[in-house]
């Protein structure tokens, strides 16, 4: 499922270069999920099952915004890669190693781009290719945390959110309500998806 070293620089020169999130990464899709968000929190999407796995109910509109969130991101890591600078939406994804040294950083952000960005294309494609299952191993509810946790991760980072908290629920003409109301749902889906994980 990983993705070669060709594919990504062929997918590269395919994608336009991306100087900060777009609007649409967050706007787009959410519509009626933002107008339910309140009822988000209350159902369940992933039960463990006796055999191990975990039973996964993933509402249409919540399927439709997730591929369309995980387009985004798949374009937005492509537009970086494999060298050069990072993004200022992916600073989280890509955290410095060596914050004292600006050429040791440069050439360890270098040695480790492609790794780190072919994992997470496959974690990305695995979400998006069993959004519609009735059921994940483990190897693949993994992919789904870490998948998850770094759309989430480029949404905190728009939002200028720190890890230890969490914006409040804004009013509907707030520019950023779509914003804040699809990371409420990807806080919480994180959070079912490592509790299942724990169980």
């Amino acid at each position: 499922m990983c993705t070669t070293k060709a594919e990504l620089l062929s997918q590269t020169d395919q994608k336009r270069k991306l100087n900060s999130m777009s609007s649409d990464f967050t706007n787009m899709a959410c519509g009626q999920l933002c107008r339910k968000t309140p009822e988000m929190f209350v159902d369940r999407r992933f039960r463990v099952k006796r055999n191990g796995n975990v039973e996964i109910k993933i509402a249409e509109d919540e399927r439709l915004l997730l591929v369309n969130l995980i387009g985004q991101l798949r374009e937005l890591v492509l537009s970086t890669a494999p060298e050069g600078e990072v993004d200022p939406s992916l600073r989280r994804l890509y955290p410095a190693a060596y914050a004292d040294n600006a050429q040791q950083e440069v050439e360890y952000q270098r040695s480790m781009r492609d790794q780190l960005l072919e994992r997470r294309l496959s974690n990305l494609d695995a979400v998006e290719t069993t959004l519609s299952d009735r059921e994940l191993g483990q190897e693949t509810l993994n992919c789904w945390i870490m998948a998850i946790n770094d759309l989430r991760l480029v949404l905190g980072t728009h939002l200028d959110v720190s890890e230890e908290d969490e914006p409040n629920f804004l009013d509907d003409d707030d520019p950023q309500q779509h914003q804040s109301a699809i990371y409420h749902y990807l806080s919480h889906l994180l959070g079912e998806l490592v509790e299942v994980a724990d169980n």
